[in-house]
């Protein structure tokens, strides 16, 4: 059973009697009390490993800019890695090894290099701070800073961090004789930094409403997307979603990567009942258009809470009756598993307390249209892509607007995004920046703080992208070897500004083709009849024709896209506008190890760790 289990207040004055439809259940609540609140000093935790032999929970300290770690191991045998790296990979890894020769055991700060052989660190960062055994296994406990100013370790930032995990199941009689490769090593995709938010106090009237997949036999292979539509309750009246979390059967942690939720299109009356792979051909066309994001959760997030003064509105006029869930299965071990879904009937409650805001998200992103995003052909760079907001003083209010949260988006070659605030040529404020962005994770994720954004105020996205094994361009689109730059702002109060796009300048696009062209040699440019992705794929890609579309990207005016929530675009000129110019940014954060006061780092020498090797 995987589900979303949403918090939400009634904002009508109404008794509702529901009853169980298909695997989905309304169960109504008297009161709410936190996941946590039992006052566990490792309040984040991530199954590491398919199997959940791996356990990690962590906790924060901002002042004194550390991590703490408490790592799990079931079935310790002699040793296990843990480590982080830029994308995932297990060479130039950043590590911590505990290991055994078979009689004595030691932990140590260590790091992989280009042939994944591992090496003890000159300065030991991973500080061990306990061991012990317990009935559910061998416990692990050690500390490391944010950042270290050692460049063989990696700095821990906003954002997704790819922690690497792999477990010994031979003795080592050296840590020079150790190689990645002779451990049982994988990856997992977290966010280690958290606002340091307290959960807010929810009112006694929430209901709990769950968005239940039934069960499923998940089948024998490493991927799966599985669709479930569910009908909501009729003359459902308007209620406020409060938070949202997740919902998972037992013993599948480890192999639910993510789940949504979306809202159906409210012009369709019926969505078809389906319940199957999301790619499967016999899935009804209209789950299609489902595609409004109600609730996003991805392995290791927490519940997720609105603001005080606004909630996500579900139900009344406006609104579909269906939501399509959608369940990510990372099954590499190609185990078999089924999840149960198990409910029971409660009596309903009146609910008549009511929010002042209606939560709205907003979408600014590239447009998808080929030449949108185009990227460098075999062994590029990386070249950044720039999408900006509309004037927004043609949809806000004086007041503004308030974002809380907003979630990130690209496709396969994404690597990392980046939202600021700009007011008058400076920045002001990131919203969300992510240096080690993973298609595989994406989550809403709530601000260190709330920003407010003003009418003329200019939210820059910009995403960097790496084609280095594609032998043609890429270009933007909705397919996924196409590429997207997204950036779904989560907001309040709600407007009429729903989507906005952006794209260079199509005039200015063509001018280009047309000189790269006559450049190359080449006598005629058919540029008006061919499409772009086929002016693209006919260019002879060198440093030149790469370094010309830069300076296109950079200078060029570009093109506007925004619409109202009645599809309708606002009034006034979007065509051809300047480029936003950016003459102030933000500062990069300060760490402790910059200064000469910090405290140096332990000399390279493993410590010995009390542990019993299992044959």
């Amino acid at each position: 059973m995987n589900a979303w289990r949403f918090k939400f207040r009634a904002s009508e004055v109404a008794v509702m009697y529901f009853t169980m439809l298909g695997t989905l259940v309304l169960i109504l609540v008297a009161s709410y009390q936190a996941a946590g609140s039992g006052g566990d000093p490792f309040p984040y935790q991530v199954p590491l490993d398919p199997q959940g032999n791996l356990q990690l929970s962590w906790n924060i300290s901002y002042p004194l800019q550390e991590l703490c770690f408490r790592l799990l191991v079931k079935d310790l045998r002699y040793g296990v890695l843990f480590g982080m790296s830029d994308r995932g990979e297990f060479l130039n890894a950043d590590l911590a090894v505990l290991w055994s020769d078979g009689f004595k055991s030691y932990f140590g700060d260590a790091w992989s290099d280009a042939q994944g052989n591992i090496r003890l660190d000159e300065k030991q960062n991973y500080e061990l701070l306990e061991t012990h055994r317990a009935p559910e296994g061998f416990y692990l406990l050690f500390k490391r800073p944010f950042s270290t100013c050692d460049p063989k370790d990696y700095l821990i930032e906003e954002g997704t961090v790819h922690l690497l995990y792999g477990v010994l199941d031979r003795p080592v009689t050296s840590l020079q004789m150790l190689n990645h490769s002779l451990a049982s090593c994988g990856v997992q995709r977290v966010q280690l930094l958290r606002p340091d938010i307290p959960a807010p106090r929810l009112p006694p009237d929430v209901r709990t409403l769950e968005v239940l997949a039934p069960s499923v036999s998940i089948p024998s292979q490493e991927t799966t997307y599985w669709c479930h539509i569910y009908e909501l309750p009729a003359h459902m009246p308007k209620n406020h979603i409060v938070m949202y979390e997740s919902v998972i059967t037992p013993g599948n942690e480890a192999i639910v990567h993510h789940i949504e939720v979306f809202e159906c299109a409210p012009q369709f009356d019926s969505v078809p009942q389906y319940s199957g792979p999301c790619d499967s051909k016999m899935k009804p066309r209209s789950i299609n258009y489902c595609r409004h994001v109600l609730a996003a959760w991805a392995m290791g997030a927490q519940a997720f809470y609105y603001p005080d003064d606004a909630g996500l509105a579900l139900g009344g006029t406006g609104s579909s009756r269906f939501l399509r869930l959608e369940v990510h299965y990372h099954n590499p071990l190609l185990l078999t598993d089924t999840g149960r879904a198990a409910s029971k009937p409660t009596k309903p409650f009146p609910t008549p307390s009511q929010l002042r805001f209606d939560f709205g998200a907003v979408s600014f992103l590239v447009r998808t249209g080929v030449w949108s995003v185009v990227e460098e052909v075999s062994k590029s760079a990386r070249l950044p892509a720039v999408t900006v907001s509309p004037r927004t003083s043609q949809a806000l209010s004086p007041e503004g607007i308030k974002v809380f949260a907003s979630q990130l988006h690209t496709h396969l070659t994404g690597r990392s995004v980046r939202t600021a605030l700009v007011r008058q040529g400076r920045e002001v404020e990131i919203l969300q920046e992510d240096n080690h962005f993973s298609t595989h994770y994406q989550i809403i994720r709530t601000l260190k703080k709330m920003v407010k954004v003003l009418p003329g105020d200019v939210l820059l996205t910009k995403c960097v992208y790496n084609t280095a094994d594609r032998d043609r361009a890429t270009v933007g689109g909705f397919g996924i070897e196409e590429e997207m730059c997204v950036n779904y702002i989560h907001y309040y109060p709600r407007t009429d500004l729903e989507l906005c796009k952006s794209h260079v300048d199509e005039d200015y696009l063509q001018k280009y083709f047309s000189f790269i062209n006559r450049f190359q040699g080449k006598e005629t440019c058919n540029c008006n009849q061919a499409t772009v992705t086929d002016q693209f794929a006919t260019l002879r890609w060198d440093q030149f024709s790469k370094d010309v579309l830069k300076s296109l990207y950079n200078t060029a005016p570009i093109s506007m896209h925004c619409n109202q929530s009645s599809a309708v675009m606002f009034p006034g000129e979007w065509e051809r506008q300047e480029l936003p110019q950016v003459t102030a940014e933000l500062p990069k954060p300060h760490y402790r190890c910059e200064t000469s006061s910090q405290p140096p780092a332990q000399p390279s020498e493993a410590i010995e760790v009390q542990m019993r090797s299992q044959p």
